[in-house]
């Protein structure tokens, strides 16, 4: 956490909030959180006094654009969240390690209590360099390959499901090139960016496939119902404004929760009855991950 619908769901208040507003001060309590940089007083340099022009997403990621044409990247990790503060006077949470002032009052602030995330200011390349980028061969779409080349360090990741979906047949294309396990599939970064845990199982269940079938061996219904779960789920979890899990860290940019765990139908769901066919969830130990399924009705 948080997947995709989550950091849509952050995208989509950012845009309502600090679109046209211009940052003034950038603080910074580790550089560790900004190590893409030299120095913390790099990346301030590069942020002060700067106009958000518009506000984007690619899997996981937010992307501030500034008015210097550089965008700012906003990665929150396993646990990070953001808080838009109306005034500095507002106290500021645990774990608060970049603060952004902006002129019109109030602050945005990036809060983790994790070890991993963190920001950095990209810097397009020339036009040799981007040519030179070889980006992953999922991502067929024109804008989505501009992006990629306009912040060079997202190069290797895969197409974004929401950002420019695939047709069915083309995902079935991705899903056949190289046998892999379905879970697999859908969490690696460099194919299809930002699911993980969380959305790879609902997915999973909700087109009724077993975490480890390979995805060669699907036949064209199931590559269909796969696809339409894909497209349903996220799309479902957005409208919820995300999954606020059991440990609580995910929030919204005004600290609420999100509303989509009720919706859950396996994940944190492990020894309860499968909604579908009355039979146990299972939590099942795999590649290193946490995978709840229902070994019944997923085939």
């Amino acid at each position: 956490m948080p997947e995709l619908p989550e950091v849509e769901t952050l995208r989509g208040d950012l845009h309502r909030e600090i679109v046209a507003k211009k940052i003034k001060m950038v603080t910074v309590d580790n550089g560790r959180w900004v190590s893409n940089h030299k120095t913390a007083k790099a990346y301030r340099d590069l942020l002060e006094g700067r106009t958000i022009k518009s506000v984007d997403r690619l899997g996981t990621l937010l992307l501030l654009t500034l008015d210097s044409g550089n965008t700012l990247v906003l990665d929150l990790g396993t646990s990070g969240h953001l808080q838009r503060a109306k005034t500095a006077k507002v106290v500021k949470a645990k774990h608060t390690h970049i603060v952004f002032t902006l002129n019109q009052g109030g602050e945005l602030r990036f809060v983790s209590p994790g070890s991993d995330g963190g920001s950095y200011v990209s810097v397009p390349l020339d036009e040799a360099g981007q040519a030179a980028l070889k980006l992953s061969d999922s991502v067929i779409n024109v804008e989505a390959r501009a992006l990629r080349r306009r912040v060079p360090e997202l190069h290797t990741l895969g197409f974004d499901p929401v950002e420019s979906m695939l047709t069915w047949e083309q995902f079935g294309y991705f899903l056949h090139h190289e046998p892999v396990q379905l879970k697999d599939f859908l969490v690696d970064q460099t194919t299809l960016t930002g699911i993980g845990d969380v959305y790879s199982d609902e997915i999973l269940f909700a087109a009724g496939l077993r975490f480890d079938r390979l995805s060669s061996s699907l036949s064209t219904t199931e590559v269909r119902r796969l696809y339409r779960a894909l497209v349903e789920i996220l799309a479902e979890a957005t409208k919820h404004r995300g999954s606020t899990l059991v440990d609580g860290l995910y929030l919204d940019l005004d600290g609420k929760p999100g509303n989509f765990k009720q919706f859950h139908e396996v994940y944190e769901r492990a020894g309860e009855a499968c909604r579908r066919c009355r039979n146990v969830v299972a939590k099942v130990k795999w590649n290193n991950r946490s995978t709840y399924c229902c070994e019944h009705c997923q085939i």
